[in-house]
């Protein structure tokens, strides 16, 4: 799981952070150091393994989160609003890049946003939920090619009519 503020160990190194749940699952140190290298890699984090997250912007702690998530073999991920506690810019690099690490990695994520773009953009399926009571009021494909690219998803007109109806049901939920 990745968490929307991080949920990193404020007393462990950003090496020690990602071996976390791997230590838990009792996985041999070698293989352990060796998994926790390559995600630090994969995330763009080499060279800050021994800085403590205070010492690591707000990117770099979520790039870190995913590492830590991804470095447990997953079958299923869960991003909790992951990018909600970062400036727009950093969001929209963190998305980039973790659509960079699905297409090497191929994980199933579910991928928790009130983020209409966020959702179109990462999503292969979108599923709009209802308010009261709680509930899925209709799933859509997102039928946008991979790999995407930011640029090049927002002025496709499949993104824009997608954008469009979702936001007109999102509407009428809150005008209920």
């Amino acid at each position: 799981m990745v968490f929307q503020h991080f949920g990193l160990f404020p007393w462990k190194r950003l090496d020690q952070n990602v071996a976390y749940g791997l230590k838990l699952r009792g996985v041999p140190q070698a293989e352990t150091a060796e998994r926790v290298a390559r995600y630090i890699k994969l995330v763009g984090l080499e060279g800050f393994e021994r800085k403590f997250p205070y010492q690591l912007s707000g990117g770099m702690q979520q790039r870190a989160g995913l590492a830590r998530a991804l470095a447990v073999n997953p079958e299923v991920m869960l991003l909790d609003e992951p990018f909600g506690s970062v400036d727009a810019q950093t969001r929209e690099l963190l998305q980039e890049e973790l659509m960079r690490i699905w297409e090497g990695e191929r994980k199933t994520m579910v991928f928790v946003t009130h983020s209409i773009d966020e959702a179109i953009l990462l999503g292969d399926r979108v599923l709009i939920m209802g308010k009261r009571p709680g509930g899925v009021k209709e799933i859509l494909d997102v039928k946008l090619p991979r790999p995407r690219r930011i640029s090049a998803v927002r002025g496709d007109e499949t993104y824009i009519r997608l954008r469009n109806y979702i936001w007109d049901l999102i509407k009428q939920e809150g005008s209920r």
